[in-house]
C-alpha cells in the first residue's frame, strides 16, 4: 500500500510554466489523497512549489536535505519534517527508505541522478517500488530514449522498460497512484 511518495524535481522552475503547474497539481493531489510527500527539502524551483501546494492542501511533507545545502540557505523552513543528512548519497538512501513509490517531475541533473539511481536499484532487485515519470511536454523523452538505447544496444534487458511508467500529466500520476500496485 502506498502511503508516501518521493518526488524528484527541479530546484529551478524551468522555462515552461507547465512545469510549475504540474508541481502544484501533484503536491495538492498527493495531499488530498492522504499521501505523504517526500522530497529534497528545498524551497526553490518546482521543489518549493510542490511542497507549498501540499502544505496548503493540509498534507504531510517530509524534506530530506544534505547538511551542506543548509549552508546555502535553500532549505524550506515551513515543513513539518526536515531531515538533515551528511551528504547526497545518504539523502537519496533516506528518501528511498521513506517512500513507497517514486515520481520524477521535470528537473535537472540532480533529478536525473535520483531517478536513474532508483531505476538502477530496481534493476538490481533492491526494490520493486513503482517509478513514475511525469513527462510534461515531452521533457523526459530524451531520458526514455536513453533507456531504450541501453536496451537496444544490449546493455540492459527489455524488462527495464517495465520498471518505469511514463505518464503525461500529474493527474495521470495521481490516478496511477490510486490503483493497487
Amino acid at each position: 500500500m502506498i502511503q508516501a511518495v518521493a518526488v524528484f524535481c527541479g530546484s529551478r522552475n524551468g522555462n515552461d510554466p507547465a512545469f510549475a503547474e504540474a508541481a502544484r497539481v501533484l503536491g495538492k493531489g498527493l495531499a488530498e489523497a492522504g499521501l505523504t510527500v517526500v522530497y529534497g527539502g528545498g524551497r526553490a524551483g518546482i521543489m518549493g512549489i510542490l511542497a507549498d501546494a501540499a502544505i496548503a492542501a493540509g498534507g504531510r511533507v517530509e524534506g530530506v536535505i544534505p547538511e551542506f545545502l543548509l549552508k546555502w540557505e535553500v532549505a524550506h523552513t515551513g515543513l513539518g519534517v526536515l531531515e538533515v543528512t551528511d551528504g547526497m548519497h545518504s539523502r537519496k538512501r533516506r528518501m528511498f527508505e521513506l517512500a513507497d513509490a517514486f515520481v520524477a517531475l521535470p528537473g535537472g541533473i540532480g533529478t536525473l541522478d535520483e531517478t536513474m539511481e532508483i531505476l538502477s536499484w530496481r534493476q538490481l532487485k533492491l526494490h520493486d517500488k513503482p517509478i513514475l515519470i511525469c513527462d510534461i511536454g515531452g521533457c523526459w523523452a530524451p531520458l526514455v530514449a536513453a533507456i531504450e538505447a541501453t536496451i537496444q544496444h544490449g546493455f540492459a534487458s527489455a524488462e527495464v522498460r517495465d520498471f518505469i511508467e511514463v505518464l503525461g500529466s500529474p493527474e495521470a500520476v495521481l490516478a496511477r497512484l490510486s490503483r493497487p500496485i
